[in-house]
């Protein structure tokens, strides 16, 4: 009897995107497709409410939903604000606060139950950031945790992340520093990488693309997955960007120049799935 990896490519790092398709493209069944939404699908912006997904990304991802085993969202944001950027597409999975959320095929949203105590807890935090932190700062309140930016206001860098670690101690509250941001979150065990460890499932390839430091967590856990499978592929992919992304290029296989490029090199994989 053959091995059961046979003509399944092994991939030495680095390698081409061309190498990355030929590792995942011949089995589409078993390919779960995992996206970092701010920075990844979309474009940062000023204003956090106004954001919207790069162009081709939504009928590309609505065309790959059909082709692949899964599509998943794996974001900062809550599941409410992606569901109204994701409803019309069909299979995908919503991942929303790190994993604190989460709903499957337009579902119900699942909250993590360890979190729910925290909820008075955020919203109490919200108001003091609103009272004591200076001008400038974008305060962000996700009902199970807060995003305090300082994107338009770069000089406050110092004096928000001071805040929010003399808070988190305070209070017990986990730390996620990003994109000139820095976020409050309750002091249970999820990240993206816990995430994406669990909803891997049996799947025989997986891809996650992403763009800051907290995505580096799913980076790892698909090389972890790749260390106890030797049939397992895990492509990761940063998107440039000027604050976080050398960190991001150097932990993935691939980088990718802007959201709007991977609207392109998204339709790319819808033909190459299609193609094989």
């Amino acid at each position: 009897m053959p091995p059961l990896n046979e003509g399944i490519p092994r991939l030495t790092r680095p390698f081409t995107a061309d190498e990355a398709w030929r590792a995942t493209v011949d089995r589409p069944d078993q390919c779960v497709m995992f996206f970092d939404f701010d920075g990844t699908l979309a474009p940062v912006r000023d204003d956090p409410t106004a954001v919207q997904p790069a162009p081709k990304v939504l009928a590309a991802i609505d065309a790959l939903a059909g082709q692949v085993r899964r599509i998943a969202i794996v974001s900062a944001r809550p599941v409410d604000f992606l569901r109204e950027h994701f409803a019309a597409l069909g299979h995908v999975d919503l991942y929303g606060l790190y994993g604190l959320e989460h709903c499957h095929d337009g579902g119900e949203t699942v909250t993590e139950e360890a979190a729910v105590p925290w909820i008075p807890t955020m919203a109490e935090l919200a108001d003091d950031a609103r009272t004591e932190l200076p001008e400038g700062t974008l305060v962000e309140y996700k009902r199970l945790s807060v995003a305090l930016h300082y994107r338009t206001a770069p000089r406050l860098a110092e004096a928000v992340e001071s805040w929010a670690q003399e808070r988190a101690a305070r209070l017990r509250l986990k730390v996620q520093v990003g994109r000139m941001v820095v976020e409050l979150k309750p002091p249970v065990d999820q990240d993206k990488g816990l995430v994406i460890g669990g909803a891997i499932g049996d799947a025989g390839c997986a891809w996650y693309f992403g763009d800051d430091v907290s995505d580096i967590k799913a980076f790892a856990a698909l090389r972890d997955r790749e260390a106890v499978d030797e049939d397992f592929r895990g492509i990761c992919v940063a998107v440039a960007n000027p604050e976080t992304g050398r960190e991001v290029s150097e932990a993935a296989d691939l980088t990718i120049d802007s959201p709007e490029a991977l609207g392109d090199f998204l339709t790319e994989a819808v033909h190459r799935f299609a193609g094989r």
